[in-house]
């Protein structure tokens, strides 16, 4: 019951951060229930898989997703999840857990500017575009960076991507999410696979998380449709920042 609970809590937190909520299970998964950095991100995956598969669904039900710049993106990442995966498992599991705290505590830091840059009065921003005018070959790129990611920290493609999607191809931030979360799919079945064929997914405790992540996602993307922008970047970085001190405590 504990682990649906803390499943659904965290579908939610996915849903409206487009995060698929396994950024957030992860050090919650080693502070809790002393798992091994490994460990925790194999088990968040289990969780995580039908998460973003239903945050997905929702996001294109607010906003149709370009399937085939989520194609190209996915098609490199699935290749660069494997990779990314296979240094992860090689890693010690306290370095890899400083590395994942640094990863986060960068990305967070970036969205703390970008919100605060957004609430200020200034020249009028650059209009924002649309995935149409890119060649897709940029995606791929996307995709690589994200498998990349995705494999070594078990989630977090999505999270490297939305950044890149916002501020170098100026899409908004709802887009990025479900254009991100849509192209790292096919790379965290890999992931999952990887990080369970050497046992290091705990699926007694996956399995109900992943049940009750599915609950409240649907609540969560619509919260994100109803947020201003600069507010959905703040609660992203704060959201994160909270996670970086979850390593920390467990480091």
């Amino acid at each position: 019951m504990a682990c649906l609970a803390a499943g659904a809590l965290i579908g939610f937190a996915g849903g409206v951060l487009g995060i698929g909520g396994g950024l957030l299970a992860i050090p919650l998964l080693g502070l809790i229930l002393d798992m091994d950095q490994q460990a925790a991100q194999g088990t968040a995956l289990i969780m995580v898989l039908p998460a973003v598969l239903m945050t997905v669904r929702k996001y294109n039900q607010k906003a149709k997703i370009n399937l085939q710049a989520a194609a190209a993106g996915a098609a490199s990442s699935i290749v660069f999840t494997w990779i990314g995966a296979q240094i992860a498992l090689g890693i010690d599991p306290m370095m890899l857990r400083r590395t994942y705290a640094g990863f986060v505590l960068a990305i967070a830091i970036f969205y703390l500017y970008q919100s605060r840059r957004s609430g200020q009065q200034g020249p009028p921003q650059k209009p924002r575009r649309s995935v149409e005018e890119f060649h897709k070959g940029w995606f791929a790129l996307i995709g690589t960076i994200a498998g990349l990611a995705g494999g070594i920290f078990g989630v977090g493609g999505s999270v490297l991507a939305v950044p890149i999607l916002t501020t170098v191809f100026r899409l908004t931030q709802t887009g990025a999410q479900a254009l991100a979360l849509t192209m790292v799919i096919p790379g965290t079945f890999v992931a999952l696979f990887a990080y369970a064929a050497h046992g290091q997914a705990d699926w007694a405790i996956g399995i109900p998380m992943a049940m009750g992540s599915i609950f409240l996602v649907p609540y969560g993307v619509r919260l994100a449709y109803s947020l201003p922008e600069p507010r959905l970047k703040l609660t992203f970085a704060c959201m994160l920042l909270v996670i970086m001190v979850l390593l920390l405590i467990k480091a």
